[in-house]
Order: C-alpha cells, then sequence, then structure tokens
C-alpha cells in the first residue's frame, strides 16, 4: 500500500502484507513500488528517493537502461547473526535433504536478520537445491519463530548456479499450510549479505553479486546484492533489481 509521507521530505510511506501479517520491509515490492513512483512522477522514470517502510526510511534509487527499469535500495538495517539452537542434521532433514548435502566449503547453517529473520542453509549443489521438500511438522518442531505467529523461512543456497553470470542460486520456502515458493526474496538476500560476509569475508571495496531465484517453479528472477566492505566490516549494502508493469486497474473503497 502507497500512502502519503510523514515526512515531507520523503516520497511515501509504503506498507506491505502478506496474507497473514505486515513485514518490516520487503525487497521486491520495494524495488516495484520504486519503479511505479518513478514513472508516475513523469521525470523519465527515474531519479532517487526516500520511501518510509516500517524497518525505517529506505533510500531508493531508479535508473533506466536500454528500455529496461532498475530500481535499487540501501538496507535501512545491516544483518545480524542470530542464535540458533536446531541441529544442522534435522534442518537438512527437514528439507529432505542427508547430512552430506549439507554445507559446502567452509558454509555452515546459520539465522540472520535484516529486519526479516532466515535460516540460511547452504547445499552442496545444483541438484540438492533442486530436490528440497519442505517438511512443515518437522520445521515447526525445530525452526525459530520470527514473530508470534510465524517460523522463519528457510533460504537454501549453493555456489553451483545455472546462469554463469550469478554468484549463487537460492530458493526460499515460506512454511504454512500450505507452505508455499518465493519467485524472488529481497529481505532474505538482505539477511544474506551476513552469511556472505561470515563466511566469504569479501575484501575492502564495494562487490557486486547476481542472486537467481525463481527457477524451480519457472519464475525465474535476478537479484543484485553490493556489498560495501570498510575495515574487513560490512559498512552498507544495496538490493536491487527489475520490475515491469503487468496489470493496472482502481479500487472502489
Amino acid at each position: 500500500f502507497v500512502l502519503p509521507p510523514a515526512n515531507p521530505k520523503h516520497k511515501n510511506r509504503i506498507r506491505i502484507f502478506t496474507p497473514d501479517y505486515e513485514m518490516p520491509f520487503a525487497g521486491h515490492p520495494t524495488v516495484g513500488a520504486a519503479i511505479a513512483l518513478a514513472e508516475l512522477a513523469e521525470e523519465g522514470g527515474a531519479g532517487i528517493f526516500v520511501l518510509e517502510e516500517n524497518i525505517g526510511p529506505v533510500r531508493c534509487a531508479v535508473s533506466k537502461h536500454d528500455g529496461n527499469t532498475f530500481a535499487e535500495f540501501d538496507l535501512a538495517k545491516l544483518p545480524e547473526p542470530l542464535k540458533l539452537d536446531a541441529d544442522p542434521e534435522a534442518i537438512g532433514a527437514a528439507l529432505g535433504l542427508t547430512p552430506h548435502e549439507i554445507g559446502f566449503e567452509n558454509h555452515r547453517v546459520a539465522f540472520w536478520s535484516a529486519g526479516v529473520p532466515y535460516v540460511t542453509i547452504p547445499v552442496a549443489n545444483l541438484e540438492a537445491a533442486g530436490r528440497i521438500r519442505l517438511d512443515n511438522q518437522a520445521w515447526s518442531e525445530l525452526a525459530p519463530r520470527k514473530s508470534e505467529w510465524a517460523f522463519a523461512s528457510p533460504y537454501v543456497y549453493c555456489r553451483e548456479t545455472v546462469n554463469h553470470e550469478s554468484a549463487f542460486h537460492v530458493r526460499m520456502i515460506v512454511p504454512g499450510t500450505p507452505s508455499y515458493e518465493d519467485p524472488a526474496t529481497g529481505s532474505a538476500a538482505a539477511a544474506f549479505a551476513g552469511a556472505i560476509m561470515h563466511f566469504d569475508a569479501p575484501t575492502d571495496g564495494i562487490s557486486q553479486l547476481w542472486i537467481e531465484q525463481g527457477l524451480e517453479m519457472g519464475r525465474p528472477s535476478r537479484i543484485r546484492l553490493e556489498l560495501t566492505v570498510q575495515g574487513g566490516k560490512l559498512a552498507s549494502a544495496r538490493i536491487g533489481g527489475n520490475a515491469i508493469k503487468v496489470a493496472e486497474g482502481k479500487l472502489f473503497v
């Protein structure tokens, strides 16, 4: 929902809902809203402005390149590790995977949040990622909660990718009855930045990584994650992606 801003210097206030609850922020709704607002402003479909979300002010930049519109936003909150009590093998079993398929290189199961918490789960390869099937009962018995009414979602990733320009292949499953898969999850990519910093330790400077998602469900997406590292620590991060208009209409309420 796009509302007038509380601060007149900001573009708009944004409220984002799932069918069950309101989110503090989310990636692809932010990207889509930023692109739509830039186009409505009749400024060539581009611009830099601030959107107010429940997590705080989110600075967005919208640009056009070769007819494609791209939006990116700064993370209002950097990722932080959270305590995870569940056994990694039990987490793998809840996804239908064996212990030797969990983890690669030095990457291990972890729990990260940049406003919305996710269990980040490295798997051996694309084949393992393609076979995951979430057991909702098993997951509800071991997964940490992200709120009183919802469990944290698993964010499965591997280094092997379908597209050569991608750095990681990921899948995100929302637990529930029934569970469902998300084709693009910017809030999870934001949390994932913490795992990348912790396990890959990128050098000082700016790194841009493309994350591929949604291929298994026939809705491929690409999310760009930009990390700025200073003194060996994450100084800032940005999420970006493309969006196109797929429908329009009016609601009379």
